[in-house]
């Protein structure tokens, strides 16, 4: 397989670049909603784009999809978006975001290996370089010395969020690559994000915590700017590179330019909030980018 740099990789690292800007957005605006709450308000604020975006594009023209490929955009949505960052939140809560960010490190691991599996998808050898050499960079980034110490039922506890978490998003992607080749593109990415959203407000409601989501909006004071504009970023633009990243480029490709997110995330964090960069995080980073160079066979010729 010869990579060049087209439309499907470009996409991937811009969603990659989207929601990094987002994430320094959200610790711009302070802590005012719970983690919760923000990842529902943020997946309101990408339906509130997508869905007029779709119709401008396609109008009233539905993606032709069979029964089964229907079945496999909800499910998608629900388990991919609702579940999965229900899990990834229970996580965070449990271990932490630097074990979390290092668990969060298997989804390109996950995508390939399904990829492989389930799309015939095939990686040669300097691509398995460059992935090695990607995910190291990404473990050097995020990796800290000291962490918060967890008895043994706890840790596992996290850990299976984690990794269930990161498996649940790598799947969801996954079985969406053949749909995204059906036309309504725009219609396939509001329709999944719809139905992760409505998954989640069946979930708070379950848990009868719809009405403190709408309480936490309504009282307080939150940056709404800032976080209007950091989900505009973050779900309806990097959403829409994201799988466009998925239609455009094979999916092992693509997952591994999306990792390439907590990468983004570090510079910024140091060129506009002023946190330090370690000479280990400048490492990683140059250790991440020499991966995707190779991935992506610039220095094959």
């Amino acid at each position: 397989m010869t990579i060049v740099f087209g439309w499907g990789e470009l996409f991937a690292l811009s969603s990659a670049i989207c929601w990094a800007t987002a994430v320094i957005l959200y610790k711009a605006a302070g802590e005012s909603l719970t983690a919760h709450s923000l990842n529902l308000a943020k997946n309101l604020v990408g339906i509130l784009f997508l869905v007029p975006t779709a119709f401008f594009v396609h109008g009233f023209d539905w993606p032709s999809l069979s029964g089964w490929h229907w079945a496999i955009l909800i499910a998608s949505g629900y388990f991919g978006i609702a579940v999965a960052d229900t899990w990834y939140l229970q996580a965070l809560r449990t271990l932490g975001a630097g074990r979390t960010a290092i668990i969060a490190s298997l989804y390109s691991p996950f995508v390939v290996l399904l990829a492989i599996i389930f799309l015939g998808e095939r990686l040669v050898g300097w691509q398995w370089l460059g992935f090695v050499l990607v995910l190291l960079g990404i473990l050097t980034v995020v990796y800290q010395r000291h962490y918060s110490e967890l008895d043994r039922a706890t840790l596992t506890k996290g850990l299976t969020f984690a990794s269930a978490s990161v498996f649940l998003t790598a799947a969801g992607v996954v079985a969406m690559k053949p749909i995204l080749a059906a036309d309504g593109f725009f219609w396939i990415v509001a329709l999944r994000l719809l139905a992760g959203t409505a998954g989640m407000v069946l979930l708070l409601m379950v848990r009868g915590r719809l009405s403190h989501f709408v309480s936490e909006v309504q009282d307080g004071e939150h940056r709404w700017p800032t976080i209007m504009t950091a989900g505009f970023i973050g779900t309806y633009l990097a959403l829409i590179f994201w799988l466009a990243g998925f239609k455009y480029a094979d999916a092992s490709v693509a997952s591994v330019l999306n990792e390439t997110a907590n990468v983004f995330i570090v510079i910024m964090a140091f060129v506009f909030l002023g946190e330090a960069l370690s000479r280990r995080r400048m490492a990683g980073i140059a250790l991440t980018f020499s991966g995707v160079l190779i991935f992506l066979g610039v220095f094959t010729g």
